[in-house]
């Protein structure tokens, strides 16, 4: 889905979510070649290395996000989550809020073979490879209003890793970006991944997972 279609979708969602009129939903998608910036100083346009051209060339297009952190990449073969959740009345707590992401995720990287883990003071899951150090393979960027979620998370699944040479990654320069399919060595079905991302955001947050079909759509 294209960055800017799934923006206005996230816009709906969120309004009809504050309003009450859907539950707790939360969007699994994939986008085609973006750059996606923050709301810190200048969104992370300054951790762009590519030139204008080159991204042209590339087709990676440039776009404002409206979440917090730096830039980063999304594309095919990535998992984005984008969970719509009304966080009252008893998970008001930002920092909680990450932490439980990261541990769906953390949890979904298990279930792949892949040890994962937090890094003290950066958000997003972690792997540690003995001879780069920690890469992240899934990256976290929140926004909330009102107490409802939205934006979320990019889990590497069989990303082409060179498109992150184009930034410093959530503006982050001593730290590497790996996906499943390079530490498994092999790709991984990506209907897998969204099935094991579903059942564990249920389990962290308490809910019960439905499918869209039984769900109430704005």
């Amino acid at each position: 889905m294209a960055y800017d279609d799934a923006l206005e979708m996230q816009r709906q969602f969120v309004e009809a979510r504050k309003s009450g009129q859907i539950p707790d939903t939360l969007l699994l998608l994939e986008h085609p070649h973006v750059l996606t910036l923050g709301v810190r100083k200048d969104g992370g346009r300054t951790n762009i290395l590519a030139a204008p051209e080159t991204l042209e060339r590339l087709g990676v297009t440039v776009h404002e996000a409206g979440r917090g952190g730096d830039v980063t990449y999304h594309g095919p073969g990535q998992l984005v989550g984008y969970p719509i959740l009304d966080l009252r009345p008893d998970r008001q707590d930002v920092h909680q809020y990450v932490r439980d992401v990261e541990e769906a995720l953390i949890r979904t990287c298990a279930d792949f073979g892949v040890t994962a883990a937090r890094v003290e003071g950066l958000s997003g899951a972690w792997v540690d490879d003995p001879a780069r150090g920690p890469e992240k393979v899934a990256a976290i960027g929140v926004r909330i209003a009102r107490w409802v979620t939205s934006h979320g998370f990019a889990l590497n699944v069989n990303t082409d890793l060179d498109f992150f040479r184009l930034i410093v990654p959530c503006g982050i320069a001593d730290r590497g970006v790996t996906s499943l399919q390079a530490l498994t060595g092999r790709p991984v079905a990506i209907d897998r991944v969204e099935a094991s991302v579903v059942t564990h955001f249920a389990n962290v947050f308490a809910r019960e997972a439905i499918t869209e079909a039984e769900g109430v759509m704005p």
